[in-house]
Formats: structure tokens, sequence, C-alpha cells
């Protein structure tokens, strides 16, 4: 070695950790070691990818293809970023590789160090969706101990969840606004930035060999995305598979993902290091004109835009021969014709290579591949643990809807309103007798409909969660269905023996314990009856809505 080389390598590797270090105090991260216990290294690859979807009309059916041919790997340590213009696959790409998707049946192969998918994954992958699902009214504190208490296994203590709950949360830098609601649009509560780290929080508590993310950073200024993504990097050092989406990163966070895919209309123009993306395109004849983010770029790439990139030789032929508004526009290339000319690139320049990288045999003995393999689900906890949970989260959870002082308020009201048109109502005789029936017949509908306003807005709420953590494998459905149904008993049962302690005695009605009790049964089976109705319907709605959504979709 020259003499001077042995100095410029410790100055250049200080300039880097200095550079590193800037970035990390502009966003706010205090560094810790994120998740540095051993986990079970998973190789994802994945060949000819294909998807489509059935969309059923009135007189036809026609068949839709999303992902056409896609292939990649990604392996623990590394960061995988999907890019794509809005519509072109990425979230489908990543519910495919996460398992998530149902109905249509994939075509090509995903496998898991070298072994197809399996229900052991389940609780080996972190899956954090792009809405941010969590319950408003629980702090960040309870939230993640919820999750560590459903999610981590048997062998841990109870004491043993809590605490890697609270580990969590200083790796996240949450410490802040543990205590602090979550919030939602009418409750005031934690940050966007902090809100996507809880959602994180939720996943890398079980310490997952592969996390999914779909664009985690959607909705975040550019200080708060860069600190996701460096948690995210973090995680991947150590040791764990990361693939997320993003829409349109800048150039600083463009330059902290290992690899790449770039997706245009389901067909696959990029895979490979995303630091090697803009020498590829510039191999085959598109280079930015002016200085530009790369991923602005590589999406206006996607997009057919070409405006401030030059034209390969091969689309300027195009559009001196082109005729058809298909291959010309404006006397450019059309987008259309641009898109096609990329996929046709890319598979005759550089997949061939990287198809025969994925022929390589995963580095790992034959005990980690049949770990993989083994299809036996183990709940983190009993069954009677799971409904104590669920039912402690549903009281604390639900409370705030059913008790607001708005709700207690409107019933008071109300009550003493019929209590006064009704006041002291003599039922001996006839008339009276029919004026009491009709007051018991309003009571029993105003019960039947009051608690259904309720329902219509935590219901969407509760479902999407119910179904975020069911596709996690965090607890049986019978523990949460029966959990939810005795949670809902006493916060069913308050409001209206206040609202009979009014009503009932200021009416006049019969003043003995057994017609007291039985009125009140009564008005507690409309509730019950209200609110099943109420469900039976809405699952009938969501059925007619996810096929009007499908046919608007694609």
């Amino acid at each position: 070695m020259k003499p001077d080389q042995t100095i410029r390598m410790p100055v250049i590797q200080t300039f880097d950790n200095i550079k590193r270090a800037s970035e990390d105090l502009e966003a706010g991260i205090h560094k810790k070691r994120i998740q540095a216990e051993p986990t079970l290294p998973i190789y994802l690859k994945f060949t000819d990818v294909t998807y489509k979807v059935v969309i059923k009309g009135v007189t036809s059916t026609v068949e839709k293809e999303i992902l056409n041919g896609i292939f990649g790997s990604v392996n623990p340590g590394e960061v995988l970023a999907l890019m794509g213009p809005s519509g072109s696959g990425k979230t489908t790409l990543l519910s495919l590789l996460g398992g998530r998707v149902r109905g249509s049946t994939p075509g090509g192969s995903i496998t898991y160090n070298d072994q197809p998918y399996s229900k052991f994954l389940k609780s080996r992958i972190g899956f954090v969706t792009q809405d941010d699902v969590l319950f408003p009214h629980c702090k960040v504190r309870e939230t993640l101990t919820y999750a560590a208490l459903l999610r981590l296994p048997k062998t841990l203590t109870k004491q043993e969840k809590e605490k890697q709950a609270i580990d969590v949360i200083d790796e996240l830098g949450l410490e802040r606004c543990q205590d602090t609601m979550i919030g939602s649009s009418f409750v005031r509560g934690v940050s966007g930035g902090e809100r996507k780290r809880v959602c994180i929080g939720n996943e890398i508590i079980i310490n997952p060999s592969l996390l999914f993310l779909d664009e985690p950073t959607s909705g975040l200024d550019s200080t708060t995305a860069l600190r996701i993504v460096q948690i995210l990097q973090d995680i991947a050092e150590g040791g764990k598979t990361v693939i997320t989406t993003i829409h349109q990163p800048s150039s600083r966070l463009f330059h902290k993902f290992d690899k790449l895919i770039l997706l245009g209309k389901g067909n696959l123009l990029y895979f490979g290091k995303a630091s090697e993306a803009m020498v590829y395109f510039s191999s085959i004849g598109c280079s930015p004109l002016i200085a530009m983010n790369p991923a602005e770029f590589l999406l206006d790439l996607a997009n057919g835009n070409i405006n401030d990139v030059s034209v390969p030789s091969e689309l300027e032929d195009r559009v001196q021969m082109g005729n058809s508004e298909t291959e010309t526009r404006n006397g450019k290339p059309s987008p259309a014709a641009v898109h096609e000319y990329l996929v046709g690139a890319y598979e005759t320049r550089a997949a061939d290579n990287e198809k025969k990288k994925l022929m390589i045999p995963t580095p790992i003995d034959e005990e980690l591949k049949s770990k993989v393999y083994t299809s036996k689900r183990e709940w983190g906890t009993s069954w009677w643990k799971q409904f104590s949970i669920l039912f402690c989260r549903g009281l604390k959870e639900r409370r705030h809807d059913y008790f607001s002082w708005l709700r207690i308020t409107q019933v008071l009201a109300i009550a003493v309103i019929l209590g006064l048109l009704w006041w002291q109502s003599d039922g001996n005789s006839p008339p009276n007798q029919q004026d009491q029936a009709g007051l018991l017949f309003f009571i029993a509908v105003f019960w039947g409909f009051f608690p259904v306003f309720t329902a219509i807005f935590t219901f969407p709420q509760e479902r999407a969660m119910l179904n975020k953590e069911r596709a996690a494998d965090m607890y049986r459905l019978s523990a949460y269905f029966v959990a939810r149904t005795t949670s809902d008993l006493p916060l069913d049962l308050l409001l209206p023996s206040l609202f009979l302690l009014v009503v009932y005695f200021m009416a006049g009605l019969r003043k003995s314990a057994g017609p007291f009790f039985l009125t009140m049964v009564t008005v507690f089976l409309c509730i019950v009856a209200a609110q099943g109705l109420f469900g039976a319907t809405s699952c009938k709605l969501k059925v007619a809505n996810q096929k009007e959504e499908a046919k608007s979709t694609f």
C-alpha cells in the first residue's frame, strides 16, 4: 500500500461517518440497534410472477392482467423498494409476496429459502399496511403492549412481553408520546410520523424475518420520511429482509435502498441494485437532460413521459416513421411506445442475466429450509388469555364512544322530555294504558336505533382492525367474537339503565322490581336484535361495495 493511501482511507471513512451522523441528526434519529436478536434468515425469490383478476359484468366477463412476468430477489440485510406510478401493481406484488392475496391464484414461483409459502411464515412476517389501522383511543404504550401480549410466544412471561413493548418504544423513539392517545380525525393524538412508527412497532415486536411495508412515507414530510426509511435500514442491518413500496422518494431516500424494482402497467422495467438504475437506463439511451432526482426520473420513464429526457435512436425512428397516435404524440414518442420500448429493452439486455442469478441455490443449510416448510400453527397465548386481553382492550376503546358527554346529554335530555310528556300517567284506566303502551313502544324503538348509530361509525374501523390482526394470526376468531360480545354487555346496559331510571318513575309506570327489570330486559333485547340486523345488512353491503370497487378500479 502506498503511503498516501494509508492516510486517505481513514479520512474517507471518517467523512462517511460524519455524513451519516449528520443525516441521522437531521432526521432526529438516536442511533440504537433495532431488533438485534437473532432470527431465522429468509431469502425471498420470485420468478415469472403473474396475476389476473376476473371482472364479471352484466353481459360479459373480462380478465384483467395486473402483473406480468415479474421476477426478483432480496436477501437478509437488504431493503428492496418497489417503485412505479399509481396502478402499476406495486401493492398487488407486495401482497403476493407477503401471502396476503385471496381469491385468484398467482402464476409463477415465490419461494422463501427455496420453499413455498406455508402457514408457519405468518409468525415470521410483519406487514405494515398503507392505512394506519389503529384504535384511536388507545395510548401508544397500550397499543404495543396488547400486540406483544397477543403475538409473542407462550414461552415468555407477561412481564417479559411488556418489557419487549417498552424496548420497541425506545428503539423507535416513541418515549415522549408513549402515554398519548393514537387519535383520529375527531380525536387529537400523535403525529403522522409517530403513528407510522407505531404501526411499524406493531410488526417488529415479534422480531420478524420478513417485513413488508406499503408506502410507509406517504403523506409525511421529507424529514419524517427520512427517519422512517432510516429505521427500515436499521431493521435490515439486524438480519431482516425488508420489502417496501415507495411512491416518490427524495434523492436521499432513494440512495438508501439496496435493490429496486421499477414497474409500469404491471410489467418489469428494471430489477437490480438501486445505485445502478441510472447507469442501466443511460445504457439504453434514456438519460436526463437536466439535473433530476433519480426517483423522479424513473417515475417519468415508467409513465412514458420523456420531457427533459434524451430519446433513444430507436424511438426517434418510430417518431419519423410512425403516423398513428399510438406511436407518436406532438412529434414525440407516445407513452405507450415508450413503455413498449422499456419493456423490450429490459427483456433483451438485462433480464436473462438477472434470471441466471436467481437460479443460484440459497446459501443456507437444509435445517433452515425445513423450518420454513413447517405448517404447524402456533398461537401466541391460550384461548382464555386471548379472550381476557381482547375483553380489556374492547372496554378501554369503546367506552369513549359509549360514554361521551354528547351521548350522555342526549340520553338524559330525551329521558326528561319523555318523563314530562307522560308525567305520572295512571295505568288503571284503558286510555292511560294505551298511552303507556305508546311510551313503551317509543322506548323500544329508540333503543333499537340509538346504539346502531354508534355502530355505524365504529364498525368499519373495527372490521379493518379485525382483518389486519386476523391476517397476522394474532388471535382466534372465536376469542374475538366472545370478547367483543361480552365487553359490549356492560356498555349496552349502563345508558339504558340510566334512561329507564328517569323515565320509568317520572311516567308513573308500575313501581315494583319485577316490571322494571322486565322492561330493562326488553330494552336490552331490542339493542341486541338491532345490532344483529345492522351486522347482517352491513355484510351484504360490503360484498356489494367490493364488487363495485373491483369494476371501477380495473
